[in-house]
């Protein structure tokens, strides 16, 4: 902040958040206060609607790893730890990515004291890898289940097959006496439940020891009470001296553990696929470098390549960082990064982004960016950011997770109690088997993967097509979109001028009168002038240096070009000179009602003819604009053109609403007007001139290729200088949300419906730990589609 004004914006921005009751900035303390109600809104609202507004706010964020975590219980406690701590900001638990992101003033509290804190709880936060060695991790973690498995379903499967021989219809198969002893049965079920089940006393035991409940405790309940209750059965059937097979339920509880540690392998191989996206992002990034250090060549690897270095980057070889050519010429393949199939010519002066391919000539570039600071780390950096956010339906769940577990336990013990009291009074076999199978039943880890990783796989797809989010809030906010809002340059247009028309009079032949335009043109530094000069380039046409070059201020050029007078500009420049124009004024106010800008040239004193400029429209922008009105959404075109050219813009890429002559600061005014109206409201533009309007949008969607301002200035960065990514955005946001809500629903109804199954006795420990491994695997895989999704254009 530099003056109280400064105070006096922000403080009225936070103001205006939803859930804001009170917000006082201290321009002197340089300290802000916010009453506000934590159902509504979060320290993250504020946070970027501060620096929406251009400021920063002073606060530490660090991103962790947690391990230990088992559900979204586990999160919840964490979450809950490190946002009681002083000096925290806010912290936010990711379950399903297993990370922790915790905003916190350093004076106050340091990364250390978290994660002590954290430790107590019984989980670690370390700090946060690099994603090559999350990779490594994750698959140490696929090997370690693997292995768990392996033993259990071996040690498992003789108990199984003596649960088969319990039927009567299945007596004919052969059943060695050995597996029925049950000393064998309880030699084979004991490292089952503590050597592969250690994992779930450990966590029972931390959560209880703070005072809480996870899935951990429902399972070394539920299997606990089937594996202590047989032993029982089995001491006093020997005791007795009893003959035949005693009914014993070691099987049951070694299954529940088999099946759940096979839905936690395929829990995690599945949610490290969702991490695929970032991987393919780190992908592009090259290795090394060969950097001229002392006058020689000499190969680096790419962490060591620094700022101001000359990079040489020869045909066929990745740019290693962001740059500007100083030597060489070169077309660069750009695809990976702005979506633009066609290679970009690249010169001294141009600027080209880490990971592009150099096509074919050799290249000397500046390093002006390099590590973390480059254009793909900040698009990685931004769709991890996106995956661990939290959007507002996951905040619900949470709650919801948090309490579930306890009330579970509750009523599984109430279940017990009425079987035995009430139903069957003193049998203590009937009334353990409903409450082990509801505690199994119920483990909440469906409803704690539902939403992370739909967001997670969601806003990873959306990255591979160029969309990038910058929260799961915003991925949520998007599909309740109804009205676009178009700015004119640089997105439904190219936003640089081209020469379009060219029309010639008398004896002149066209080539002829665009090599004198253009010749003349060539040492004018004029926008338009420029354009001339590229068109007439573009056609093959040489161009010659003139002399006796004159800028006439307002009126346009004179220049002499091969011994020739040459005339270009407006009809006072002709009108000054004496230049007869004939019939020329219909076909320039032509040119002008189409929004063009038409010049007149006259050559050695004679009307040459018209040459006509326009910023035009891109290829892709009127299907892209069908493309939204076929998702039900209101278009409008916001600029601050003059009507007559707007509307001819807005003509030729089908839009009928248009707001022109609008000034850069009143663009917002203007979102808000219509958000008055009731609308959610997107505004579309290139994130520089268009950053206030962006911050006030509902959702502000940046057209750009991944530069700072674009992605500070808004919501969603559309890395493609396409609209067609606009209709991109809309179309995930709503997939990932259906996919979502689909999730909640499958989550919901499983637990509600089979609890109550499990009560009354018609579900078999055994099958309800089946169950219960199935929903968490078909959440994530379901969850896992949107991986694949493919838009129609």
């Amino acid at each position: 902040m530099t003056c109280a004004a400064c105070a006096n914006r922000i403080e009225k921005g936070l103001s205006k958040i939803d859930g804001v009751d009170e917000a006082n900035v201290n321009f002197a303390l340089e300290r802000s206060k916010v009453v506000y109600d934590p159902e509504q809104t979060n320290i993250e609202d504020f946070e970027k609607r501060i620096e929406k507004l251009g400021f920063q706010v002073v606060n530490e964020k660090k991103e962790f790893n947690v391990s230990g975590m088992t559900c979204a219980a586990c999160a919840n406690r964490i979450e809950k730890r490190l946002n009681k701590m002083e000096g925290v900001s806010s912290a936010n638990v990711n379950f399903a990515l297993e990370t922790a992101t915790v905003v916190y003033d350093d004076g106050e509290v340091k990364a250390k004291d978290m994660m002590e804190s954290v430790k107590k709880l019984g989980f670690q936060l370390l700090p946060k890898e690099d994603e090559r060695s999350k990779v490594d991790y994750k698959e140490k973690e696929i090997e370690k289940q693997t292995g768990k498995f392996l033993l259990s379903a071996i040690l498992t499967l003789p108990l199984l097959w003596t649960m088969v021989a319990h039927f009567e219809f299945t007596m004919f198969i052969y059943m060695p006496d050995m597996f029925m002893n049950p000393w064998v049965q309880l030699a084979l079920a004991t490292p089952v439940q503590f050597i592969v089940g250690a994992q779930f006393y450990t966590g029972a035991y931390k959560a209880l020891k703070n005072k809480s409940a996870n899935m951990d405790v429902l399972v070394a309940l539920g299997t606990s009470a089937a594996y202590f209750y047989s032993i029982y059965l089995g001491w006093t059937w020997m005791s007795a001296g009893s003959v035949g097979m005693p009914e014993l339920y070691f099987e049951a509880a070694a299954i529940i553990i088999t099946l759940i540690v096979l839905g936690k392998l395929f829990e995690v191989r599945a949610k490290s696929r969702t991490g695929k996206a970032i991987q393919k992002l780190l992908g592009l990034q090259a290795k090394t470098a060969t950097v001229i250090r002392n006058g020689e060549e000499v190969e680096l690897p790419i962490e060591e390549v620094l700022t101001e270095d000359t990079v040489v980057v020869k045909p066929g070889e990745k740019v290693p960082v962001d740059g500007e050519v100083i030597e060489g010429r070169s077309a660069v393949d750009e695809s990976m990064i702005t979506g633009e199939s066609i290679p970009i010519d690249k010169s001294q002066g141009d600027e080209v982004i880490g990971a592009t391919i150099n096509k074919n000539g050799l290249l000397k570039v500046k390093a002006t960016k390099v590590g973390k600071d480059t254009a793909l780390s900040q698009i990685v950096k931004i769709v991890e950011e996106a995956q661990g956010s939290k959007a507002d339906i996951q905040r619900m769940v949470d709650k919801v997770s948090g309490i579930f577990v306890p009330v579970v336990v509750a009523f599984a013990i109430l279940t017990f109690l009425t079987w035995y009291f009430i139903i069957t009074p003193g049998d203590l076999r009937s009334a353990l088997i409903p409450m082990i199978s509801i505690l199994v039943i119920a483990c909440p880890c469906a409803l704690g993967l539902a939403t992370p990783t739909s967001i997670m796989a969601g806003s990873g797809r959306s990255a591979e097509i160029g969309v990038l989010f910058k929260g799961g809030e915003h991925l949520e906010n998007t599909q309740a979109i109804q009205t676009v809002v178009l700015d004119k340059t640089g997105t439904v247009t190219k936003g640089e001028p081209e020469l379009t028309d060219v029309s010639v009079s008398g004896n002149f032949t066209e080539e002829q009168v665009l090599h004198l335009v253009g010749s003349a043109e060539k040492n004018s530094e004029h926008p338009l002038a420029q354009a001339i000069v590229n068109g007439v380039k573009d056609k093959g046409i040489e161009l010659t240096d003139p002399s006796d070059f004159e800028a006439i201020p307002g009126h346009g050029i004179r220049a002499t070009v091969e011994g020739r007078e040459v005339l270009v500009g407006t009809r006072k420049l002709m009108k000054k000179y004496d230049i007869r124009l004939s019939d020329a004024e219909k076909g320039m106010e032509t040119l002008e009602s189409q929004g063009k800008t038409a010049m007149l040239i006259s050559v050695d004193g004679i009307f040459a003819g018209v040459v006509a400029v326009a910023d035009t429209v891109k290829e892709t922008s009127k299907t892209a604009i069908q493309r939204m009105k076929g998702l039900g959404l209101e278009v409008i075109m916001l600029t601050g053109d003059n009507q007559r050219t707007a509307e001819a813009i807005a003509k030729e890429v089908g839009l009928s609403e248009v707001i022109a002559e609008v000034l850069p600061e009143q663009k917002s005014d203007e979102i808000a007007k219509l958000q008055k109206q009731g609308k959610k409201v997107a505004m579309v533009g290139d994130g520089i001139n268009d950053a206030p309007a962006l911050a006030v949008a509902d959702i502000g969607m940046a057209i750009g290729t991944g530069t700072d301002v674009a992605i500070e200035a808004a919501d969603i960065t559309l890395m493609r200088g396409d609209l067609n990514s606009v209709a991109d955005a809309i179309s995930m946001s709503r997939k990932t949300m259906r996919n979502i809500k689909q999730n909640l629903f499958f989550a919901f109804v499983y637990n509600t419906s089979a609890i109550p199954i499990a009560a009354i006795g018609l579900l078999a420990p055994w099958v309800a730990g089946a169950a219960m491994a199935f929903s968490s695997v078909s959440v994530v895989l379901n969850a896992l589609r949107l991986q694949k999704v493919k838009l129609v254009k």
